[in-house]
């Protein structure tokens, strides 16, 4: 029954090595478990993570990660320390300000990885 299946989430990278310094520098993830079909598995506080590399980019333009945090802004500036850039959105319905959108309770910010991926940190103050 996949209700009691664990699940990973798959990332498509250009360049491993790349990808994986940012994952464990910039984003500083736990150096993660090589595969024998060449995979970077990151195991995240219950969560599985996947890298694994293809020949072209993604084209992806959806929020392919997302990282719950206690402090969106707190985590954006150690992530700005680390060299991320976060993303600013003036969409219907999705406008950030100072790299931040507000959500009804929750607030979000985006960012892209090395390999054009896009990831975001969230909060939600209801938890």
């Amino acid at each position: 029954m996949l209700s009691r299946a664990s699940a990973t989430t798959m990332i498509p990278v250009v360049d491993l090595e790349r990808a994986r310094r940012f994952y464990e520098g910039a984003l500083s993830l736990p150096a993660a478990s090589m595969q024998p079909n060449g995979n970077a598995v990151y195991s995240l506080n219950g969560a599985t993570v996947a890298l694994y590399q293809r020949a072209t980019p993604t084209t992806a333009d959806h929020t392919a990660l997302s990282f719950e945090v206690e402090d969106v802004r707190r985590e954006m500036g150690a992530l700005r320390e680390r060299g991320v850039v976060f993303e600013n959105y003036d969409l219907p319905g999705l406008k950030t300000e100072e790299g931040v959108c507000v959500l009804g309770s929750e607030k979000a910010a985006w960012f892209k990885d090395t390999e054009g991926n896009i990831l975001c940190i969230h909060e939600d103050s209801k938890r």
